[in-house]
Order: structure tokens, then C-alpha cells, then sequence
């Protein structure tokens, strides 16, 4: 008579199989899109179809797990850059890329959710989004301020602005569509825009400011 694995196993290859699972649905999300079958996703898991709907009781369950899962990394990322030891600002940009790619990705899953008959905006406001969003932002305004402080954004804009931005741009990248050239396009004007110009007064001073708060 074979023997069950002892529960803490159990768990652990729970974990691991859920892991796998949002792995492979962020890639085969990345390539197709949300509206991509779980079939190919447990395929790339390597795991039984029944294994996907033990952990997401629905493919929208899943769509909502895999864009908390980027929420999360990419505060991450803002945290490790604010606490980087040194810095030029340029980061900021660097971040403010990805930030917007996985916004206009967002709009895509929004989409595909809505389609299947999902009131979007009642589930994100009972379920884990509200909190990583929250904590993002709270990570990109410190990433934001530290770029000031650098001399690499103007002094003049918020955290608020630097949203409504990014709402803004990662429509326009939607509706630019794959194409590199225009996406590209796209970004260095706004980042042309966000960075300090010789002839604007208030961001010398500001940011002298900014500096010296930081030094006293």
C-alpha cells in the first residue's frame, strides 16, 4: 500500500505547482494574450488541466493572479531602485517603460474579464488590487522624488501627474499597436517633457531645494 506524502509535502507542492502555473500563464498571456486557452497553459506548466482549476476556479481567476503577480514584481523593482546606494535619476525612465507596457497589458486583461461578464471593477475593489496598487504607488513616488532630488525629472510634477500619465501613454501605446518605432516615439517625447529644460526657473530651484532638503 503506498503511503500519502506527509501534509507539509503536500503543501509544498501545492506552492510549487501554483508558481509553475502563474509562470507559465504570464508567458502564454505574454504571446497570445488573455484570451489564451488553459489548455496551453497547463501544457507550459507541465501540469494536468485539473491541477490549473484546483488553484483558479476560472480562467478570469487566473487572468486577475498573473496581473497582481506583475503588479507585485514591479513594485518590487521600484524598491530596489530607490534603495540602490547611488543613482542618476535615468532609472526613472528606465522603470516608468515597464510600468507602462504592463498598463497598456493591463487594458487587455480588463478587456478580455469584461467579455467574460466580469463586473472588473467591483472585483478589484474586494479583492487584492486596491492594496499592490497602492503599495506600487507608494513605491514610484519615492522612485519619482529620488529622480528629482538627481536632477533628472522636473521638480514641478507629482506622483498624481506621473499617474494620469501613464494612464494617457499606455493608451496611446495601445493604439500606436506592436510596432517598435512608434511605441519608442511615443516615450521620448513624453520623457522629453518630463526632464528639466535649461529655461525653466522653477525646476532649477525646485530642485536646489529638493537637494538641500535631502542633504540637511
Amino acid at each position: 500500500m503506498t503511503s500519502k506524502p506527509p501534509p507539509r509535502a503536500r503543501r509544498a507542492d501545492a506552492r510549487r505547482n501554483r508558481a509553475r502555473i502563474l509562470e507559465a500563464a504570464d508567458a502564454v498571456f505574454a504571446e497570445q494574450g488573455p484570451g489564451a486557452v488553459t489548455e496551453d497553459i497547463a501544457r507550459r506548466a507541465g501540469v494536468a488541466i485539473g491541477t490549473v482549476f484546483r488553484h483558479f476556479p476560472s480562467k478570469q481567476a487566473l487572468v486577475e493572479a498573473v496581473f497582481i503577480t506583475r503588479l507585485r514584481f514591479l513594485t518590487e523593482q521600484a524598491r530596489a531602485l530607490c534603495a540602490a546606494p547611488e543613482s542618476s535619476g535615468e532609472e526613472f525612465f528606465d522603470f516608468f517603460a515597464r510600468w507602462v507596457e504592463l498598463s497598456a497589458d493591463k487594458q487587455s486583461f480588463v478587456d478580455a474579464l469584461t467579455a467574460a461578464g466580469v463586473d472588473v471593477q467591483a472585483r478589484a475593489a474586494a479583492g487584492e488590487y486596491p492594496v499592490v496598487r497602492a503599495e506600487l504607488l507608494e513605491a514610484v513616488a519615492a522612485l519619482l522624488r529620488q529622480a528629482q532630488r538627481a536632477g533628472a525629472v522636473r521638480a514641478d510634477i507629482g506622483a498624481p501627474e506621473i499617474t494620469a500619465l501613464l494612464i494617457g501613454t499606455a493608451r496611446a501605446l495601445q493604439h500606436a499597436g506592436a510596432q517598435q518605432g512608434p511605441r519608442a516615439r511615443l516615450l521620448r517625447v513624453l520623457f522629453d517633457g518630463l526632464r528639466p529644460q535649461p529655461d525653466r526657473a522653477g525646476d532649477r530651484d525646485r530642485s536646489d531645494g529638493a537637494r538641500s532638503d535631502s542633504e540637511g
